[in-house]
């Protein structure tokens, strides 16, 4: 939906032709309110320690894709809000994806994903996205269980929110919790004053609303008494009855939206009081009332949004540009504008760790698809969020939604919307602060990429209005030299970087030709211009609880299959870095095997070890911040976590390794500063001899020179700044019966196949291909895509 098709009416409501203080409100909607929303995307709804969490972000600007940020922060919560993880998310087209690895000792509890773009911390924390993620473990003290029961309150709104006397008013009456609402509820609307008969009564669409239809008398006080499922009851006051008025009632229908207006003892009717609508922050239709009449109807056609679904807010304004009554409605209910993919191929088994694909046709408008695939049990379990209620609900609202997804399912019931929008609020802007003129503060502008402040010092002093020399290189690129020049301030720039690699940064002053003698009394310090925040807000509440656990704690059987998932993946990993070493134990005695003698003790000998030899081979570490993030990568089954100083910690099979300097137990933070030009050798121990899974770190000793100092040394003149964060790539199993070392007993595997970014290139169809467990029957799969126009394409299907 790129362009709001604007309507004016016309007919007994004429369009408003002069300059008010209300076109000037929507003057400034359109210039100053543009806002984001994400939904993030995961590949399960609940994990086990040890785990990896794929992600997938959408973020959105409106209905589109957005165009005004190119970097999202995604972070990881516990409960405590202890910030786990966090990665820095290229955007693309408004989408990016990432993954975050998950500690096998990680305690059981709900964890938290926050998802928000540097623009997006302008407006109200209550906008970004945080999604809840369930982690488990087996051997943690305590266990996560739904909640049985909770408090809930209540409370009714009127259609358009007011309430006048002889107008039948329609209400929505809507149900809160900090926790789980009740399966199903009851209610019933009585006058005070005849509390025993009841005016009408209703039933609950869904645990979150209900609605009702009544006729209010002046001088009359009307309650309504709710009870749900397990006898719990709330009464709740509905508002005075008033005398004089507007009331708005709206249907919206696959036409269009039609409204009637009706006044009640206004002075001059309805005569100039201006209806309007917008989409987002923009106006999508406008009309005034000219005559002396006491009710206008009429219907807004859906081309006010090409046709596409969406939620418009009606606004009724009197003649003094007063906002007497509002209304939320969605455009084309039960008729979403979704696509669907077209498959022109597929081969789909259900024996055991079969081949399996799908082809999709390479002639579409979409060529970019985000897809899952997973086992399905066959169990018919709603999804409690997806995309399509991130797009066009939850993510514009604050208020908690039990189960938005089902208001976009195929058997979706577009009452229970209706009535959920009557008692929502548009609250990306208030219109009664944008008439008084007031806008947002813009404080974070949206940069295109990642933008750095440099900061050079030359004895000791700042180089303000100086000529400097920038030397900038990624691994395995070659470097290349930049001239800048510092402000007033003493600084440099470097904007618009998108790079997921480390960068090195060599600073150089009056240099002609980069002698070593012109770095001497150089240092650059390096500050990103936008930076993650901090969380101020309360995480939501969830259904969950944590107990104690027993004596024998009860793991279901997803989590038993996550956990034998993890099994599998080490003994796979760890055969390959035997038969590597294998190969390497065939060798005749070399350089490092020297160099690993005369800097080893017996204590670190282990025929599981891997070594990197810095004295008598160039390992490209000058490039690298330090020595673990240079690590990455490197040796099979070695991982890395961050800390929360943002120092990486090695992990051997999803287990902490220690760390020895010089063989002296160490500690990341101290290690992350040791110059790299000072290692002679990294040794990775894998769970051999006496020190188990570890990874050593041996300095230079006596007349020892590293072979990659003879290229480059890193000095005070240098720095190395990080990039985004790259994705890890999904493993497409094929697990190989006919190796032994490889040979698992069951693969359990519930994820069976991801890919954030499959295109579609010179007309060779997309594939979709994986291999199945042992136990799938049937196949969930996911496709997700926009074409250019930014229009949807969706499909989640069963395949057997």
């Amino acid at each position: 939906m790129k362009n709001i098709f604007f309507v004016l009416l016309i007919s007994t409501v004429q369009p408003v032709l002069a300059q008010t203080k209300l076109e000037k409100a929507i003057t400034s909607l359109e210039n100053n309110y543009d806002q984001e929303k994400v939904y993030v995307l995961t590949d399960k709804s609940q994990y086990a320690a040890g785990d990896k969490i794929w992600f997938k972000s959408f973020v959105f600007d409106g209905y589109n894709r957005s165009a005004l940020s190119t970097t999202l922060f995604v972070e990881l919560y516990n409960a405590d809000k202890k910030l786990i993880d966090w990665k820095t998310i290229l955007l693309t087209n408004g989408e990016g994806s990432g993954d975050f690895q998950l500690k096998e000792n990680l305690p059981e509890q709900v964890y938290f994903v926050r998802a928000y773009t540097p623009y997006m911390t302008n407006f109200n924390e209550d906008f970004q996205m945080v999604k809840t993620i369930p982690v488990y473990n087996p051997d943690s003290p305590e266990s996560l269980v739904i909640a049985k029961s909770s408090e809930w309150s209540a409370k009714a709104f009127p259609e358009g929110g007011t309430f006048i006397n002889g107008i039948p008013s329609k209400f929505a009456v809507r149900l809160s919790s900090t926790t789980s609402l009740p399966e199903n509820w009851t209610g019933k609307v009585i006058d005070t004053q005849n509390p025993n008969v009841a005016i009408t009564t209703f039933k609950s669409f869904d645990k979150n609303v209900a609605s009702f239809k009544i006729t209010p008398t002046s001088g009359k006080k009307y309650q309504v008494i709710i009870q749900d499922n397990a006898g719990k009851t709330k009464t709740i006051d509905l508002p005075a009855v008033a005398e004089s008025g507007l009331s708005l009632e709206v249907y919206s229908s696959k036409e269009g939206v039609k409204y009637t207006l009706k006044g009640v003892n206004l002075k001059q009717q309805l005569q100039n009081y201006k209806i309007v609508g917008t989409i987002n922050n923009h106006l999508a239709y406008k009309a005034n009332i000219n005559n002396l009449t006491n009710e206008a109807t009429s219907l807004i056609p859906t081309k006010i949004s090409n046709g596409a679904n969406c939620i418009l807010q009606l606004a009724i304004f009197d003649e003094q540009d007063n906002l007497v009554a509002k209304r939320l409605c969605f455009v084309k209910p039960g008729q979403l504008k979704i696509e669907k993919p077209e498959i022109v191929a597929q081969s789909i088994k259900q024996t055991q760790r079969s081949f399996n694909s799908i082809d999709l046709s390479p002639e579409s408008y979409f060529k970019n698809y985000t897809v899952l695939v997973s086992e399905d049990n066959g169990t018919q379990t709603p999804e409690e969020e997806n995309l399509l209620s991130g797009l066009w609900l939850t993510g514009d609202f604050t208020t908690r939604i039990d189960s938005p997804a089902q208001y976009f399912s195929k058997n979706a019931n577009t009452e229970a919307l209706d009535a959920l929008l009557i008692s929502e609020n548009w609250q990306r802007f208030d219109w009664n602060s944008v008439l008084t003129g007031s806008v947002p503060a813009i404080k974070t502008k949206s940069p295109q990429y990642l933008s750095y402040k440099i900061k050079p010092i030359k004895n000791g002093a700042m180089l303000i209005n100086s000529n400097v020399s920038l030397m900038l290189k990624l691994e395995n690129h070659e470097a290349a030299l930049n001239q800048f020049q510092t402000d007033q301030n003493g600084y440099a720039y470097l904007n618009n970087l998108n790079y997921d690699e480390p960068l090195n940064v060599s600073l150089f002053v009056n240099s002609q030709d980069n002698k070593e003698s012109n770095t001497e009394n150089l240092f650059v310090n390096i500050e990103p211009l936008v930076t993650p925040t901090s969380f101020k807000g309360s995480f939501p509440g969830t259904k969950y609880t944590l107990v104690k656990a027993g004596e024998r704690k009860t793991v279901s059987a997803t989590i038993s299959r996550a956990i034998n998932t993890q099994k599998n993946s080490k003994k796979t990993a760890n055969a390959d870095v035997q038969i590597e070493e294998v190969k390497l134990v065939g060798k005749k005695t070399d350089p490092k095997e020297d160099l690993d003698k005369q800097l080893s003790t017996g204590m670190f000998n282990s025929m599981n070890s891997t070594i990197f030899d810095f004295v008598n081979e160039d390992q490209h570490i000058a490039g690298s911040n330090n020595v673990l993030d240079w690590l990455q990568g490197r040796a099979a089954g070695l991982t890395f976590q961050r800390n929360n100083s943002g120092v990486n910690v090695p992990y051997i099979r999803g287990q902490q390794a220690k760390l020895y300097l010089d063989e002296i137990l160490s500690d990341p933070s101290m290690i992350a500063t040791l110059p790299v030009n000072n290692i002679a050798m990294v040794k990775i121990i894998k769970g051999a001899g006496l020190v188990g899974d570890a990874v050593a770190i041996y300095t230079m000793r006596g007349n020892m020179k590293s072979k990659s100092n003879e290229k480059e040394a890193p000095k005070n003149n240098s720095a190395v700044i990080k990039g985004y964060d790259k994705p890890s790539e999904f493993p497409i199993e094929m697990l190989d019966n006919d190796d032994p070392s490889k040979k698992i007993e069951n693969d359990t595997r519930e994820t069976l196949y991801w890919n954030p970014n499959l295109f579609d290139s010179d007309y060779v169809p997309p594939r979709i291909k994986f291999f199945n467990n042992d136990s799938a029957k049937q196949y969930k799969v996911l496709i997700i895509s926009f074409d250019e126009d930014d229009n949807l394409l969706y499909d989640q299907q069963i395949f057997k």
